[in-house]
């Protein structure tokens, strides 16, 4: 595993036992790829939730598709641990510690590949969507969800102002994630995007959630030493600039939606074919129960 990789691993593994309480975001992304997952026309016997984290959607997945196995991997074992905890007598579903980019499972397994808030997390995008579409039937569905790079950009532009080092990570934009999925032997790929944001009192509230979910900043160009009071203090003053007229400051998550087909062995068509992108942008506000400070 890179080092990359055991760093996101670690990560996650310590956030596990405060995440779901603070995953209201992962939380309602993953509610809007089950409502995506609504039109599709599918009766998987075998589905895949891939960075299941805590079980969240596997969960959902297996009462939604009552008659199918559900398998859930993550590369936190922290995560698994806690989804494990959360498993019912019956029916139960197949939690496994495993990296996304190297699955443990054989060629065309699953009818169904389901992922939320994972991608934005692994470094060769070409690697994970091939591997992905490796374990997929012919014909099976993949459906996920990424973050932008509009993601958090209140916290950069602050940071930016601070000092020159990348305290936020960066994330893919939407055409190139499109064309990852496109050339991994998958057809009938379509991308969209929402704007959600997050509103809190405080930015200490923004950044104790980050660190309840594990989403540290893993950029090979972060920081290394701890942050001083006065540079916070800097980071906030910039920060306020930022507030709105309701009192409140605003966190934005740009969230990036796509699916796609794995192409049937038979279809052997020279017809060109391209990503299809919806670019119409939904704005949605939550407000985050953080308390004052």
């Amino acid at each position: 595993m890179s080092l990359q990789k055991r760093l996101i691993a670690d990560s996650f593994s310590q956030a596990a036992t405060t995440y779901d309480a603070a995953a209201f975001l992962q939380q309602e992304v993953a509610s809007r790829v089950f409502e995506r997952l609504e039109y599709m026309r599918i009766k998987p016997k075998a589905i895949l939730d891939v960075g299941c984290g805590t079980g969240f959607c596997s969960r959902h997945l297996r009462s939604k598709f009552s008659g199918a196995k559900v398998t859930g991997v993550d590369i936190a074992p922290g995560m698994i641990e806690q989804a494990k905890k959360q498993q019912r007598l019956f029916r139960k579903i197949d939690y496994q510690v495993a990296d996304v980019d190297e699955l443990p499972f054989k060629n065309n397994q699953f009818d169904l590949v389901f992922s939320s808030l994972t991608v934005q997390w692994l470094p060769d995008l070409k690697q994970t969507f091939k591997e992905l579409n490796r374990v997929l039937k012919p014909g099976g569905l993949l459906i996920f969800s990424t973050l932008g790079p509009d993601t958090l950009t209140e916290l950069k532009q602050s940071w930016q102002a601070v000092d020159d080092y990348v305290h936020v990570n960066e994330f893919i934009d939407m055409h190139i994630v499109g064309d990852h999925v496109f050339n991994s032997g998958f057809e009938n790929t379509v991308m969209d995007r929402d704007v959600i944001t997050l509103t809190y009192k405080t930015l200490v509230g923004l950044m104790r959630d980050l660190k309840a979910i594990g989403a540290h900043n893993l950029d090979s160009e972060r920081p290394k030493g701890l942050l001083g009071k006065q540079k916070f203090k800097h980071l906030k003053d910039e920060y306020e600039k930022f507030r709105w007229n309701d009192g409140v400051l605003p966190a934005t998550y740009e969230v990036i939606y796509g699916h796609a087909w794995k192409k049937p062995p038979q279809d052997k068509s020279n017809k060109k074919e391209s990503v299809h992108e919806d670019y119409h942008t939904y704005s949605v506000n939550i407000q985050s129960p953080d308390k004052a400070e």
